[in-house]
């Protein structure tokens, strides 16, 4: 894809999601599955494609150790009245931008994850100069990777993993760092979730397999997808 095509454009992504109040959007609700939300962060240029902001997390946690994602975290209803507060509550948390310096620009649908979560997805614009300050106790950098690196097919992995006598997709990057010399592979949701907005919004289809991740009611009977996961990782 061509890089001046990426670089970043209020109005066309605007017309690539939804209001997050819309009710043309997939929103989910499940009590068997924990509510949560990311920021799908936004950085812009003026003469180059705009940068997604991304975590690596640290050790430290049950679920998710370790792992690249975006900035963001599960509702929790003794600080947030809404998942919009949940989000920009983890954002300031974790790489230190506060409410007031994220634009909010529309959300993508809902979807549930294989271990068992509900992301809702925001996608939010951070101005350029502004510091970011990671959280030391969640994460171990923060990452700023232009969405062109993204778009780039020959940076773009799939899977067809065996889950229960079905076909499931594992999207994955692998990123290397040029400032410490080390590779990141940013895999599963956030993986997906820059996927389906690529394709969005600029109608460019990364999958070639074209399978589709299993649904709410089909994760909720899995059994000990852990071992399936620890299965999948190694493959990277």
């Amino acid at each position: 894809m061509d890089k001046s095509n990426l670089i970043f454009d209020g109005n066309l992504i605007a017309k690539s999601v939804y209001p997050c109040d819309s009710p043309l959007r997939i929103s989910i609700k499940d009590d068997f599955f924990t509510s949560s939300a990311v920021l799908f962060s936004i950085i812009s240029y003026e003469n180059k494609p705009y940068e997604l902001i991304l975590i690596h997390r640290s050790d430290k946690g049950t679920r998710h150790r370790g792992e690249m994602s975006f900035p963001g975290g599960k509702f929790d209803p003794l600080l947030d009245s809404s998942l919009k507060d949940t989000v920009l509550r983890e954002t300031e948390e974790e790489i230190g931008v506060s409410r007031e310096n994220v634009k909010i620009l529309g959300c993508l649908d809902d979807f549930p994850t294989m271990t068992r979560y509900i992301i809702t997805p925001f996608l939010g614009l951070i101005d350029k100069n502004q510091v970011l300050v990671k959280d030391k106790r969640e994460v171990q950098r923060i990452l700023k990777i232009p969405i062109s690196f993204f778009t780039s097919k020959t940076n773009f992995r799939e899977q067809a993993v065996d889950i229960e006598e079905r076909k499931f997709p594992i999207f994955y990057f692998n990123y290397f760092d040029d400032a410490n010399g080390q590779k990141y592979t940013i895999w599963g949701a956030t993986a997906y979730l820059i996927a389906v907005f690529i394709e969005k919004t600029y109608g460019f289809n990364m999958s070639e397999l074209g399978l589709k991740r299993f649904k709410l009611e089909k994760i909720k009977h899995l059994k000990e997808y852990i071992k399936y996961r620890n299965q999948i990782t190694k493959k990277f």
